[in-house]
């Protein structure tokens, strides 16, 4: 389930809105822990997430950050 998960979370985050941990588990239906642990393991593997604290802040991608999905088999993305 993680990496279905993870993917989840890279795509949301590359429609370009800043979304909570809180909005995050939501959608996802799991806790804010587990959002925070799968945002270090995104962060981990290279992709340029960061968080805001505070009033209007969130979880976002760097501006301008896309990954390329194209490459991955069928089997792969599932």
């Amino acid at each position: 389930m993680r990496p279905e998960r993870l993917l989840s979370i890279l795509m949301i985050m590359q429609r370009g809105q800043s979304l909570t941990a809180g909005e995050l588990a939501n959608r996802l239906d799991v806790s804010v822990r587990t959002i925070f642990r799968d945002i270090d393991a995104l962060s981990g593997m290279g992709v340029p997430v960061y968080t805001e604290p505070g009033r209007g802040g969130g979880i976002r991608l760097i501006e301008g950050y896309s990954s390329d999905l194209t490459g991955l088999s069928s089997g792969e993305a599932e």
